[in-house]
């Protein structure tokens, strides 16, 4: 479908994983020498130099989040980058703790630093402001970007609990490694994060998100806000406040018309709030582990459009 569709061919050269290790899978790379991944990735700019010059060499990066310091992703970032790789990634970290450095260094590089799994899957968010919208400023948005979070606020309106409603979260796969990061609200605050640095130009963490979030004691307020004919639901903030930029995530009762109280289980929605179109609502209406898959593919293609292709050797052979 690559080839057919987009001129595209694509290897695998190595691969790095927590519970297996790293190791090369094509033929001549011999074994790994390197005592970590981001020596691993290093090593692999090194050994694949010829794609590397050529902007054919990609790091797809997909640890989970770190809430505290967004590693090791940041430095597996930045190593790919100064090895002469571009990067996709769904981890939130880099672009909600490092993105103005992380940009710099692709720009110095030559290369593409892509993070469209980020924020709600494969929905391009980041892709519609940074290509779709020309001299239009976004100045704020507001959303619901946490999959787990509506699941379970949809689920304490109809009277299930609040621990079988992230036990179901936990076994489809959907919900954080850590759950508490869903619940607490740390993944919608990194979300928050990325969307304030890409679309505000802010410059800011998790941390510096206002952050409330959820537990069993939501539950007779999510059932309350029905009863009065309204929704409670997770929702994120960012706007500009004169030089800075103020971002939250709390619960909040918004009125049944909202376009974000109209959400129901895994759905998520993001309002760009700008100055020449007023309002652009992107809507989600389903998400999972595929979606977030098709993220890094369509990353990748993003890259591979762009890329010339490899030159091929002109040389004729000599007739025996």
């Amino acid at each position: 479908m690559l080839a057919a569709g987009y001129g595209m061919r694509a290897r695998i050269v190595g691969i790095a994983t927590r519970r297996d290790g790293a190791r090369y899978v094509v033929r001549g790379f011999g074994r790994t020498r390197a005592g970590s991944t981001a020596a691993f990735i290093r090593e692999a700019c090194a050994r694949d130099r010829a794609a590397a010059r050529g902007g054919r060499l990609v790091m797809i990066e997909t640890t989970t989040l770190d809430i505290e310091r967004g590693e090791p992703a940041v430095t597996h970032v930045r190593a790919a980058l100064a090895g002469g790789a571009h990067v996709v990634t769904a981890n939130k970290g880099p672009a909600a703790f490092a993105y103005s450095r992380l940009m710099r260094s692709a720009a110095r590089a030559h290369r593409r630093f892509l993070f469209e799994g980020a924020v709600m899957d494969g929905v391009p968010v980041f892709n519609l402001a940074r290509e779709a919208l020309p001299a239009v400023d976004v100045t704020g948005f507001r959303g619901v970007v946490n999959s787990t979070t509506n699941y379970i606020l949809t689920a304490m309106e109809q009277g299930r609990a609040f621990g079988d409603a992230l036990a179901e979260m936990q076994a489809r796969g959907i919900a954080e490694a850590d759950a508490s990061l869903d619940v607490d609200g740390w993944d919608a605050a990194a979300k928050t994060a990325a969307l304030a640095n890409v679309l505000l130009g802010a410059d800011i963490t998790p941390h510096d998100v206002e952050r409330v979030g959820i537990s069993e004691a939501t539950a007779p307020l999510a059932v309350e806000a029905r009863a009065a004919g309204r929704r409670l639901k997770l929702v994120v903030r960012g706007a500009r406040n004169g030089r800075r930029v103020v971002a939250r995530v709390a619960p909040e009762s918004l009125a049944d018309d909202d376009v974000l109280a109209r959400l129901e289980g895994q759905q998520n929605a993001l309002v760009l709030q700008t100055d020449l179109l007023e309002e652009i609502a992107i809507v989600q209406r389903g998400g999972g582990l595929a979606q977030t898959a098709y993220a890094l593919l369509s990353d990748l293609i993003t890259i591979a459009r762009a890329t010339p292709p490899a030159r091929r050797s002109t040389r004729r052979r000599r007739s025996p």
